[in-house]
């Protein structure tokens, strides 16, 4: 064992019993106040009144970033692990609900910005980077991945063919409905809307709204005019 792999296992060892002491701490007893003093001994950074309720679980705790006011709720996994050079950032007041999945895999980063609210049963993946803007809200059960499977070779596991990564962004002020995916390569245009069910496979402009499988573009919000879809 290399000094790089023994630090990494003395890391997580930290984590685990910090995390195993206060981490099912029920919230009547004061639990996420004594989570916010312990964690800040493992987290990069952790904010002021940060409330992350009991049943949350982090790992690689280095490469993760809390600001201030952030809300995190049962159930939820956030997974920095898979390169040191990963980073994820919850900043101030991003609302993060129940089973939530978010996790890099390797040298990627997520940033989720302010006043951002993620909810119920989301999950996004990298290892390509995501960058979701401020006062975004992300209905339940939508999924972001930053990444796709190539496949090319039929006599060879899919599994084993790597994959591409482009990245994701979602400009400020983006609402996305419920069980919408966004796929790999994307931009979402600021002031977006994108309807249940929709997967977003193509660039949308800014204040766009946007429906179907694939997404296309219905009207603007600005000039309220209907787009033609026929292309």
């Amino acid at each position: 064992m290399n000094r790089q792999q023994f630090l990494s296992k003395l890391q997580r060892f930290q984590e685990l019993l910090v995390m195993s002491s206060v981490g099912a701490l029920p919230t009547i007893l004061l639990g996420p106040k004594l989570r916010n003093i312990l964690y800040s001994s493992i987290f990069a950074r952790i904010g002021k009144a940060v409330f992350i309720q009991e049943g949350v679980e982090f790992i690689n705790t280095s490469c993760i970033e809390i600001g201030n006011g952030v809300f995190i709720f049962k159930g939820a996994r956030i997974d920095g692990r898979g390169h040191q050079n990963n980073r994820i950032y919850l900043n101030d007041k991003v609302a993060i609900e129940r089973n939530v999945s978010i996790g890099c895999l390797e040298d990627s980063y997520i940033d989720i910005g302010q006043e951002t609210f993620i909810g119920p049963g989301v999950c996004i993946a990298g290892p390509g980077d995501i960058k979701i803007g401020k006062r975004c809200l992300i209905a339940a059960n939508s999924g972001i991945y930053a990444n796709n499977h190539n496949f090319a070779d039929p006599n060879e596991p899919i599994k084993y063919q790597g994959i591409t990564r482009k990245g994701i962004v979602i400009e400020d002020d983006c609402w996305l409905g419920h069980g919408v995916v966004v796929l790999d390569g994307v931009t979402i245009g600021q002031g977006s809307v994108i309807g249940a069910g929709a997967v977003v496979t193509k660039n949308i402009p800014p204040f766009s709204v946007a429906v179907g499988v694939p997404a296309k573009v219905m009207k603007s919000r600005t000039n309220k005019q209907l787009v033609n879809t026929r292309d």
